[in-house]
């Protein structure tokens, strides 16, 4: 497990900026309790590693007119490999489709997928997703609304764990 071999510190460093991403070097340095220079270095070493994917704003969908939020449960004729690739690929194509999750189970695919409105989702799954090569079965559930979005990982469940460990 790749935690285990970060220190406390660089764990620090991934949980703060987890949580805010724009804060500066200085003010993550003082928060993790180490100087600048060698908190911007880590911070460079976590970036390269691959831990620290990127930073991104978090937007406000429906006050950008994105209305509708859909989970789309996606089955498959064939789950060979390059079926699912394929599948995979095409879901990167999809504005719409915001992020697509291979499951086990009775379903194959979990799209998660934002629209202006109805309309503009209903002719993206008769139009695309449904027409798409290999799919035989969607079910779609609209949202109404989310009590729950947070980002990332619970760090903090991380540190007890790792605590109760040592």
């Amino acid at each position: 497990m790749v935690a285990t071999r970060l220190d406390p510190i660089d764990r620090k460093i991934l949980s703060e900026l987890q949580a805010d991403g724009r804060m500066t070097n200085v003010e993550l340095a003082k928060r993790v309790g180490i100087s600048a220079p060698p908190c911007l270095r880590r911070v460079r070493t976590l970036e390269e590693s691959g831990l620290i994917k990127g930073y991104h704003a978090e937007v406000d969908s429906r006050e950008l007119g994105f209305e509708v939020q859909v989970f789309a449960m996606v089955g498959l004729d064939s789950q060979a490999e390059a079926e699912l690739s394929r599948f995979e690929e095409r879901c990167r194509s999809w504005p719409l489709v915001r992020e697509c999750h291979m499951l086990n189970g009775e379903v194959d695919f979990m799209l998660k997928c934002v629209a202006p409105d109805l309309s503009s989702f209903q002719s993206f799954l008769t139009e695309e997703l449904l027409t798409a090569p290999n799919v035989s079965s969607v079910k779609t559930s609209l949202v109404i609304r989310c009590a729950k979005d947070d980002p990332g990982v619970p760090f903090e469940v991380l540190e007890e764990r790792l605590s109760r460990s040592a």
